[in-house]
């Protein structure tokens, strides 16, 4: 019996020995202990005890044996003290860094009683108190040991935290080992973060440079997912908020609500889930609201602080399954979902499953399962990068399509824009066709002088509006880059002469003075567009003109030589007009533009006149200057340079013949337009031994073709039935008889657009005459085709 409980002493003293005290071993010294199987543990509530209590009744504490490396106390505000005894039997100083708790604990106190003299040193960490009150500088709850040789420690730890989970791990490192561990976690640490680093900057720019709303909140995610992490390394303690204090101590919980919100917030704009699910979209907004309940209690109802750290990571939580859940129901309804935002969501949790793993204790403590969050952080920032880059890519995808319809888009307008034009010449010149040809003809045949007076303003108020049709197709044009200018020879004189009696006539209408002189070194010939010589002349002397109420309008023309055949046409205007104002000097050339709008009202106009006599003279690589003050007077300056011809021939002016004979031609009109059916015939009554046909449109003209012989035949474009470039093309085709192929035909439209002109000659027209016609230009271009 005796010997039965010396063997049952022997081994409660020998396992007690074990348990409660770590001995070091005299051959050998580790660089790395855990001394959670020596540690017990005692929870004292919210009792504040202090270490003279505790080192004499700590037995009655009720105390436990930690049963892992690193125990998890759960989210708790209650004081825990810890105990764990060590022995030194070897001659030599032992140094050694215990780390314990985490580094957001609140407070954590070491104290050091020597068994054998009884004295106790005191260390201190934790977040509660200013970073440089801490017994060692380091972000992590660390503590230096110094062990005297033959020496027996108690080591007493005291933790307490505002509600965040308390862990104590219990681990001895030597001075070597804890310093690879540091740089260990220097290393990773700097990779994870500078990924994080470039990745948020990155798509910040890519907010400012799209201005998508999604790379805001992605690159917003990414700095509070760094910050959160910053913040549980103690890293932002230790540099952003060193002196403690309430936001130090609320940083994480503020830091984890902006980061739960931006990824949820984020995830919801890549999956489109407003589009794709009102349910879920209503409960991604439930989520928004209680983090923003949340964070209200956070701020203002202190007492809940336990409660709100299990919130926040409940409501983790619950944005993960909403997210996964998300994802899932796409997949489900067969709706795209980027694969590489799939992997990163896996790689998010697969880390923090580890990470809660480790916080439970229910696997070893080692460097990856410390920083598994950081892994399954950083994989997932680099692969949400990825699908992000995938995003980029999709919109500049849908951009260019985007810009592909709208270049469509706009090609349409153009051409309906054409069309319009067009089709607004046609029906502005088909009855100003009949009104001047038949304004013409009441003025021949009448010598009543009110009656030619009155024609007289008719003519006028034409030319005026066929001017302003003439400006709008001109500026639409511009606009298109359809204005083309021809090269013929042509007599400035003849023009600026023809040109000049009419402004002359308008002018002394007015009560103004009208001066006119010129060089008398202009050549006879020069070579250009004589058309668009006279539309700059005219369009700044009818200006100066309009624009002038009293005085005098003045018309200079000079001329100087230049090497290699080339003169310089010098035209100068002045007038004693309004003038304009100088701010306003620099925008009179632009479209549209007149030197204020009490002057549009006042003297009309489209404001088109001087920005196409610039395009004009820009175009013939001249010059223009303007020089104008106000109720003073405008000076106009224009310098065009020509090529004169090799030889200049004498022109023989020959007089419009008062008889126009055809000597027996036949002419086929072929027009629907019985205004313009009856101008022609007015126009053609007048012509000897000439025969006129009229057929309604293309396929009529076709059949008179194959029943009659014609010389020439007179065109319009637009008909029903068979317009005339149908007409045109079945004649060419050889549809008309082979005879009828090469037959002349002259386009007789309304249509001056540029692109009529040159599908006019593409299917084989032989000239183009616009409406209004005019007799002599009519007879000249069928005399000499015939």
């Amino acid at each position: 019996m005796f010997s039965f409980t010396l063997k049952v002493l022997f081994f409660m003293f020998f396992f007690t020995a074990t348990y409660s005290q770590y001995v070091f071993k005299k051959d050998t010294v580790p660089d790395e202990i855990s001394l959670h199987p020596y540690t017990t543990i005692s929870d004292v509530g919210k009792s504040n005890l202090d270490i003279g209590f505790v080192k004499d009744n700590y037995n009655s504490l009720k105390n436990k044996k930690l049963q892992t490396e690193n125990d998890d106390l759960g989210f708790t505000q209650n004081n825990f003290w810890t105990l764990t005894e060590i022995k030194n039997p070897t001659n030599r100083s032992l140094v050694y860094y215990l780390e314990t708790a985490r580094p957001i604990t609140d407070l954590v106190e070491l104290y050091l009683i020597d068994v054998v003299s009884g004295s106790i040193s005191k260390q201190v960490s934790g977040d509660k108190i200013p970073y440089s009150q801490r017994s060692f500088d380091n972000r992590k709850t660390i503590f230096k040991l110094e062990i005297g040789p033959q020496s027996s420690l108690k080591l007493f730890l005291h933790l307490q935290s505002d509600g965040e989970v308390i862990k104590v791990p219990v681990k001895l490192y030597s001075s070597e080992n804890f310093i690879k561990q540091i740089s260990k976690e220097q290393l990773i640490f700097g990779i994870f973060y500078g990924i994080l680093s470039i990745v948020s900057i990155i798509y910040f720019f890519f907010f400012f440079a799209l201005r998508e709303k999604i790379f805001l909140y992605y690159s917003l995610y990414v700095i509070f997912v760094g910050l959160l992490q910053f913040s549980l390394d103690g890293f932002f303690f230790q540099f952003i908020t060193p002196y403690a204090g309430w936001f130090s101590n609320h940083a994480v919980l503020f830091i984890a609500i902006i980061a739960v919100f931006l990824s949820g917030k984020y995830s919801e704009l890549f999956l489109n889930i407003k589009a794709n699910s009102k349910k879920i979209y209503f409960l991604f907004n439930t989520a928004y609201g209680l983090l923003l309940l949340l964070l209200f209690c956070v701020v203002f109802i202190p007492s809940i602080l336990l409660f709100s750290y299990v919130l926040v990571n409940v409501l983790t939580l619950l944005f993960l399954i909403l997210i996964v859940y998300s994802i899932v129901y796409l997949y489900y309804k067969r709706k795209p979902v980027d694969s590489y935002f799939s992997v990163g969501i896996l790689f998010l949790i697969l880390g923090f499953g580890i990470f809660i793993l480790y916080n439970f204790g229910l696997i070893p403590v080692t460097f990856f399962t410390q920083n598994s969050s950081k892994l399954g952080t950083g994989l997932e920032v680099i692969f949400l990068s990825l699908s992000m880059a995938n995003l980029i890519r999709n919109l500049k995808n849908e951009k260019n399509e985007l810009n592909r319809l709208a270049l469509a888009r706009s090609e349409e307008m153009n051409e309906l824009k054409s069309y319009f034009l067009s089709n607004i010449s046609h029906e502005l010149r088909t009855p100003l066709n009949a009104i001047l040809n038949l304004t013409d003809s009441i003025f021949n045949k009448t010598n009543n002088k009110k009656i030619k007076k009155n024609c007289d303003i008719i003519k006028d108020s034409s030319q005026s509006l066929l001017s302003s049709v003439n400006d709008i197709l001109d500026f639409s044009k511009i606009e298109k880059g359809e204005l083309r200018l021809e090269e013929a020879p042509f007599n400035p004189i003849k023009i600026i002469k023809s040109i000049k009696n009419n402004v002359r006539n308008n002018a002394e209408n007015k009560g103004l003075e009208f001066q006119f002189s010129k060089s008398n070194t202009i050549p006879d010939s020069l070579i250009g567009d004589p058309s668009r010589f006279a539309q700059v002349v005219n369009n700044v002397l009818n200006n100066a003109v309009k624009f002038t109420s009293k005085g005098f309008v003045k018309f200079d023309v000079d001329c100087e030589i230049k090497p290699d055949n080339r003169v310089s046409l010098i035209l100068k205007v002045s007038d004693t007009g309004i003038g304009i104002s100088k701010d306003k000097l620099s925008s009179i050339f632009d479209s549209f533009s007149q030197n204020g709008i009490n002057n549009k009202r006042k003297f009309g106009g489209l404001g088109l006149g001087l920005y196409i006599v610039k395009t004009l003279v820009d175009m013939q690589n001249g010059t223009i200057k303007m020089d104008s003050k106000v109720n003073e007077g405008t000076t106009c300056i224009i310098t065009i340079e020509f090529d004169v011809p090799p030889q200049q021939e004498i022109e023989v002016v020959v007089p419009e013949p008062s008889i126009y004979d055809l000597k027996g031609k036949s002419i086929l009109v072929v027009e629907d337009n019985s205004i313009n059916q009856m101008v022609i015939k007015m126009i053609t009554k007048k012509w000897l031994n000439t025969t006129v046909v009229f057929a309604n449109n293309g396929q009529e003209g076709l059949d008179a073709l194959k029943t009659n012989k014609f010389d020439i035949i007179l065109m319009d474009l637009q008909m029903p039935v068979m317009d005339g470039y149908e007409a045109t093309i079945a004649i060419r085709n050889g549809e008309a008889g082979e005879q009828n192929r090469t037959i002349p035909i002259i386009a007789v439209t309304a249509d001056v657009m540029e692109t009529t002109k040159e599908r006019v000659k593409e299917i084989g027209m032989n000239h183009y005459i616009s409406k209004p016609i005019k007799n002599e230009i009519l007879y000249e271009a069928i005399k000499h085709l015939i």
